[in-house]
C-alpha cells in the first residue's frame, strides 16, 4: 500500500496493551506444534468452557510466570505445573485441560509454588525470531521472520499479506506504507491472531523503544 496520507500514530494501548512486568502470560493452541485456534491468557480461568476452549488445548506457550493446568474445572482433577517454555505437545494432558491458573505469585496464598525454573528453553525452529508475520489468522501459514527493521515488506514478498503476528521480544511498530508512513500501531510481546483492521495492510515494520 502506498497511500500518501500520514494520519497520527494509532495508539494501540487499549486493544493491544503490553503486559505488566510481573504479569504471567500463556497461550493455548487447539492443535499440536502451536497451530490452530489460539487463546492467550493473563489471568486465572476456572472453566475454559466460558471461552469455548474446554478440552481443546494440544500445545502451549508459557511466555512468563508458572501456570497450573488441570483436567477439571475449578483446578480439580489431575494437574500439572508448566514453567516458561514451549510445549509443542501435551502427553497425558492433550485435549483434557479445563482450568488454568498462575501459581507461585505473591498473593496466591493457596497455590502451591512451582520448583525453581530451569534455563529458558529455545523455541522450536518455526517459532524463532523477534517478529513472525503470518499470512493467515490464528498464526497459521508459513511466516516471515524478522530480527531487524523492514522498510518495505515487498522485498520479502510479503507486502500487504500479514494477517496475524507473534512478537517474541521487543516493542514493534507496524505501518501500512513503506518507510513507516501512513497508519501505524505499536505492539509488545504476545500472540495476535487478528490485527484490528490492519490485516493485509502492513508494508513496513521496525523496533521502537
Amino acid at each position: 500500500m502506498r497511500a500518501s496520507f500520514r494520519p497520527a500514530l494509532l495508539c494501540a494501548a487499549t486493544l493491544l496493551a503490553p503486559l505488566a512486568a510481573d504479569a504471567g502470560e500463556m497461550t493455548l493452541f487447539q492443535d499440536s506444534d502451536f497451530r490452530g485456534r489460539a487463546v492467550t491468557l493473563r489471568s486465572d480461568v476456572g472453566d475454559l468452557s466460558r471461552m469455548s476452549f474446554n478440552d481443546r488445548a494440544s500445545s502451549i506457550i508459557v511466555r512468563s510466570g508458572s501456570w497450573e493446568v488441570c483436567r477439571d474445572a475449578n483446578y480439580r482433577g489431575s494437574c500439572r505445573v508448566l514453567r516458561q517454555g514451549y510445549y509443542s505437545s501435551l502427553p497425558g494432558m492433550n485435549d483434557v485441560i479445563s482450568s488454568v491458573r498462575e501459581v507461585g505469585k505473591p498473593g496466591h496464598g493457596g497455590h502451591r509454588p512451582p520448583p525453581p525454573p530451569p534455563p529458558k528453553p529455545r523455541p522450536p525452529d518455526d517459532m524463532r525470531g523477534a517478529v513472525l508475520l503470518f499470512p493467515d489468522a490464528g498464526m497459521r501459514g508459513r511466516p516471515v521472520r524478522l530480527e531487524r527493521e523492514a522498510r518495505d515488506l515487498s522485498r520479502y514478498g510479503f507486502n500487504d499479506r500479514t494477517v496475524s503476528v507473534v512478537i517474541n521480544y521487543g516493542r514493534w511498530e507496524f505501518c501500512v506504507d513503506a518507510n513507516y508512513h501512513g497508519r501505524c500501531m505499536i505492539m509488545g510481546p504476545g500472540n495476535y491472531g487478528r490485527l484490528h483492521g490492519m490485516e493485509r495492510r502492513i508494508s513496513s515494520v521496525r523496533r521502537v523503544p
